[in-house]
């Protein structure tokens, strides 16, 4: 995922998936969260902070890497 770009924010809650509606937010991903037994979660700024407080399966401590620039 590091180095893609025009990768969209998933939002704070991560769907994945048919299922999921696909994102609400249009913005480009900025960073990627790592979770357990998922694919990581990309999002923009905004989200960040709710994606680590209600995301699924968010690791404690937060891993957090940068891929984009806003």
């Amino acid at each position: 995922m590091s180095g893609e770009r025009g990768v969209l924010c998933r939002g704070p809650y991560g769907g994945e998936g048919v299922s999921s509606g696909g994102p609400d937010c249009v913005d480009p991903a900025v960073f990627e969260v790592v979770r357990q037994g998922r694919a990581p979660l990309v999002v923009c700024p905004l989200h960040l902070g709710p994606s680590l407080l209600v995301g699924t399966g968010i690791l404690w401590p937060p891993v957090i890497r940068l891929v984009g620039r806003p």
